[in-house]
């Protein structure tokens, strides 16, 4: 059996009620719970928040609330890893077993049913603990520049001034999405970022990080672009 875990908790502070705000016509959370309930992945798919409106929008939208996140893991200073465990501890003590758990974040609109099927194979083939998605950085990060106070221009790396960008290593990010893993490697606090780790590649511009009120701008115009793209 598999679940989907929606961590949500009240106390956003950048974007004041992030996970319920509305993107594009409705909650951003729903769009996290719709993918999730589309892929056909899960048994069920539950949201961990301490916050009683958050979990009235998410059962609105087909989600479970089966449970109130504790205070002391629903501040700035929680982790994911945390909230997952919590969430998987609460669930075993109904006596049923899960193999695969899937931590999905509420504020991730661009996530879609097929890319958590594909997670979801790509995981079981590689035999991994985790997958996640990632995408490749837009430029190479070996000729990546820093600047000083007086924005003066080093290198981070200088042995690679003259080398040809075609000769570097491509490089990947965590797109901040899901993270798919089984049951057994986040009750055992295993790293995500590990080699037991397997990334799933998306496309390049095909997500963004919502971590400001400038990234939520940024979402919803690229989400419009794919919107009607779609339709054309």
């Amino acid at each position: 059996m598999n679940v989907a875990i929606i961590p949500a908790r009240g106390g956003s502070k950048r974007i004041p009620r992030k996970n319920i705000k509305h993107f594009n016509g409705k909650p951003i959370i729903a769009y996290s719970i719709e993918a999730a309930l589309q892929s056909g992945c899960f048994d069920r798919v539950i949201v961990s928040t301490d916050d009683s409106e958050i979990a009235e929008v998410a059962r609105q939208y087909g989600a479970e609330v089966p449970f109130k996140r504790p205070a002391d893991i629903a501040d700035d200073y929680a982790t994911t890893l945390m909230v997952i465990e919590h969430a998987l501890n609460v669930l075993a003590l109904d006596g049923v077993q899960y193999q695969h758990c899937c931590c999905i974040y509420a504020t991730a609109p661009f996530v879609t049913a097929k890319q958590l099927k594909q997670g979801l194979q790509q995981m079981q083939q590689r035999q991994a603990d985790y997958l996640f998605p990632v995408c490749e950085f837009p430029a190479p990060i070996q000729r990546a520049i820093r600047l000083d106070d007086n924005a003066n221009v080093a290198m981070f790396a200088p042995e690679h001034l003259n080398t040809r960008s075609q000769d570097l290593s491509a490089a990947y990010y965590d797109t901040g999405q899901f993270y798919w893993g089984t049951v057994a490697a986040y009750l055992a606090s295993k790293p995500i970022y590990s080699e037991k780790a397997s990334g799933l590649v998306l496309p390049k511009g095909c997500v963004v990080d919502i971590d400001t009120p400038e990234d939520w701008l940024l979402a919803e115009a690229l989400f419009s672009f794919y919107q009607q793209r779609s339709m054309s």
